[in-house]
């Protein structure tokens, strides 16, 4: 496929241009009606304008103020990109970001319902999937869960990269665009109530917009408190070639967590006389959560006695991140135009854990104490200067420009107060700095033909520093990109896209450098964790197909399907070594080959009356994505890329009731079981997830809403399988982690 890439380039680029060439050529049409492009809209202008008192025609001028639609830009861009705005992020209700993008198509939320997780696209893990926050990468050891849906104006879903954003996107790029203001005029004010096993997690946002003069500023913020239980049990079981049970363990976990945080984004904008203008976000937000939980170890059979019996575990987590985006945009010359950005980010992070071992006789038997703390800032810059190239025509280039720095303290001791690996305490230092170049060229060819035509080169150094050494990793990739949309002749509402990109997923700080994570208990299934400084990022060569027909002002009616071929694929190996008190087990990463991976994505969205004059007030939101791939060197059948599902799938359903100011709605979201074989040695296993969402929204009247939701509606409980066969022993841990519905009442008013 590597092979085949240019030469596809070329083809696809050649067919274009006979495109072009057989347009020019042929005499004028009338363009499909409802193409939103400049050169549609030029030649579908074929009726006179009228007349003056004095027989001149009179000038049309028409104005349209502000942002398109969400399905217009959708349906405009080029590359495709997908937006969902403030109506998809209000209807459920929801209180956290998770929860709104779990049913967007193709996205699938790693973790237990409930508990949010890291953001997947494509089925694929951790690391494949780029998130951005307006159209920057968050600070290191930024979470998403901790957003808040009442601080994001819009998401931004790009299944394929283009060139002004970094190319780590190997699944797609996710970009959250916070609050604007847009048409803004109203303080908008919402109470929050949450409650999960009658534990309640309030929540206030206050949205304040304003103009002084020609400075406009919009005031969001917002203050929580959550209160969760958890429950687990873990059954760990050891056999030998023979069949026979060397160990039988199971693991009961209770947990009790409290956390308490603020969230603020401001946005200020100035326009200045000459049209310039200049605006400036701050992202702040503070997280202080205390943790307390009980194990009880119970093992039936073991030549040994357990670690323990039982354990108490206290631990505290403080964090702080402030992120700046800026940029300042300068009009030019001929509608050319610079677009100049910048930004820095400071966080600070510390963690401290207590955790007491308890024998059999309720006598102490060890003593972890585990202390963290973690110091980050950045400074960022970037800019595109973008001319039109004639009509319909515009030429950009940009570059990227970012260096960060860490210090990290962390400190692992026993009860003797001996240190749990050969660092601990010491000092880590890492500097990363990222660049990147980049042209890109989007021409509207004719009202049919649209393409985009990209090259980026980005280059990644990162160093460390600590006492036992320095550790140096440096990576760079050239991503050529290709993207062409065909609106079919005669057929106004249908349109394809093709798309040939190359993308990769570099190497994560954690995994080259990181301090070492130390597992209790250690076993196969549950080993420490280390970092390799020598490893590459992944490549891949991507090919996306896909066909739209839109249906009235918001519908629409999607099949695509893409192919990713994968070089330098990064795995976990587990590695173990003798100790005097048996096995020891580490697991580090490492490039072990090849890969590929396909799928195809269905997406239906419509209103009944659309489709029926006498159908109810009834808005349907569906889609299903179905995922392969495989793994070289792993024998099958399951030798799937790590963590990708099989198949995910949402349907929604709203009902406008029409004698009542009354919208009621719900949604599933499932995601079936899927057996991972990870190595030679590992097999993974994770459980189906279903989860049923409802809500309810009274208008009280035109500026006072009540909105009551429920999420994760007859709870399932999430089961996760981690077989490791290692010194001819089959290891396996089998996880259960029970979940609850969420309750939630929101009371929105405007004044």
């Amino acid at each position: 496929m590597r092979k085949l890439f240019p030469y596809a380039c070329l083809a696809l680029l050649g067919t274009v241009a006979n495109t072009a060439v057989q347009a020019q050529n042929a005499a004028p049409q009338p363009a499909d009606a409802g193409i939103a492009t400049p050169a549609a809209a030029n030649s579908a202008n074929t009726t006179r304008p009228p007349a003056g008192p004095d027989g001149h025609p009179i000038q049309q001028v028409t104005v349209s103020g502000g942002r398109a639609s969400d399905m217009d830009e959708r349906r405009r861009a080029t590359a495709a990109k997908q937006v969902y705005g403030r109506e998809e992020l209000d209807r459920n209700g929801d209180t956290s970001l998770a929860d709104v993008l779990k049913r967007l198509p193709g996205v699938t939320i790693g973790g237990r319902p409930g508990r949010g997780g890291d953001i997947r696209m494509r089925g694929l893990g951790s690391g494949y999937t780029q998130v951005l926050v307006n159209g920057e990468r968050p600070p290191a050891g930024f979470s998403m869960d901790s957003l808040s849906p009442d601080q994001v104006e819009r998401v931004e879903i790009m299944r394929g990269p283009v060139a002004e954003h970094s190319t780590r996107a190997i699944a797609g790029t996710i970009n959250i665009i916070l609050r604007d203001g847009y048409q803004l005029k109203d303080k908008q004010l919402k109470l929050t109530d949450t409650v999960e096993q009658g534990r309640h997690a309030p929540n206030v946002s206050l949205t304040v917009p304003g103009k002084v003069g020609s400075l406009t500023y919009l005031l969001t913020g917002s203050v929580f408190e959550n209160r969760q239980h958890d429950h687990n049990t873990i059954a760990y079981q050891d056999t030998d070639a023979a069949g026979t049970v060397l160990k039988d363990q199971l693991e009961t976990d209770e947990s009790n967590r409290k956390a308490r945080g603020i969230h603020l984004t401001p946005r200020l904008s100035y326009k200045f006389d000459g049209g310039d203008q200049l605006n400036f976000q701050p992202f702040l937000m503070h997280l202080h959560s205390d943790t307390t939980a009980t194990s009880v170890l119970d093992q039936s059979i073991g030549q040994l006695p357990p670690e323990y019996a039982t354990a108490a575990t206290r631990s505290r987590a403080d964090s702080t991140f402030m992120r700046g985006f800026g940029n300042w945009v300068h009009k030019l010359e001929g509608a050319a135009k610079l677009d100049v950005k910048f930004g820095f980010g400071l966080g600070h992070s510390s963690s401290d854990a207590l955790r007491l071992q308890y024998d059999g006789a309720g006598q102490e038997s060890n003593r972890f104490t585990d202390s963290d703390s973690t110091r980050d800032r950045s400074v960022s810059s970037g800019g595109k200067y973008s001319t039109p190239l004639g009509k319909d025509h515009t030429l950009a280039a940009g570059w990227d420009v970012e260096a960060s720095h860490r210090e990290q303290t962390k400190t692992s001791l026993d009860k003797n107060g001996v240190a749990q690996f050969d660092d601990s305490g010491d000092n880590l230092s890492a500097d990363t700095r990222r660049y990147a170049v980049f042209a890109q060229d989007e021409w509207d060819i004719t009202p049919q033909w649209s393409a985009f035509a990209g090259l980026r080169w980005e280059g990644i150094t990162t160093t460390s520093r600590r006492d036992s050494g320095d550790v140096h990793n440096t990576s760079s990739v050239l991503s050529p990109l290709l993207h062409g949309v065909w609106r079919i002749p005669g057929h106004a509402r249908d349109q394809v896209r093709a798309s040939l990109t190359k993308s990769y997923k570099a190497a994560n700080v954690q995994d080259l450098i990181a301090l070492p994570y130390l597992a209790h208990p250690n076993n196969a299934t549950h080993p420490d964790r280390m970092g390799n400084p020598d490893l590459k990022p992944e490549l891949a060569t991507g090919l996306d197909l896909a066909y739209e027909h839109y249906l009235g002002r918001s519908g629409i009616v999607s099949v695509s399907g893409f192919v990713r071929d994968i070089d330098n694929l990064i795995r976990r190996t587990l590695v173990s070594y003798d100790t005097p008190q048996g096995p020891h087990y580490v697991s580090t990463p490492s490039n072990v080959g090849h890969a590929r991976t396909s799928g195809i994505e269905l997406e239906a969205k419509f209103q009944l009356v659309e489709l029926f004059d006498d159908a109810p007030a009834v808005d349907v939101r569906s889609n299903y994505s179905r995922f392969w791939s495989s793994v070289d060197g792993i024998p099958g059948p399951n030798n799937r890329l790590d963590q990708q599902a099989k198949q995910t799938a949402n349907l929604g359903l709203d009902y406008h009731l029409k004698q009542w100011p009354l919208t009621v709605g719900g949604s599933v979201n499932w995601t079936p079981a899927t057996v991972i074989q990870t190595s030679l040695t590992q097999q993974v296993s994770t459980g189906r997830k279903r989860a049923f969402d409802a809500y309810a929204l009274w208008k009280i009247d035109s500026r006072n809403q009540l909105r009551l939701s429920a999420s994760n509606l007859a709870p399932l409980d999430s089961l996760s399988g981690n077989v490791v066969t290692a010194r001819g022993v089959t290891s396996s841990a089998d996880s259960d982690y029970q979940t609850y519905t969420v309750w939630s009442v929101k009371l929105e008013t405007k004044f």
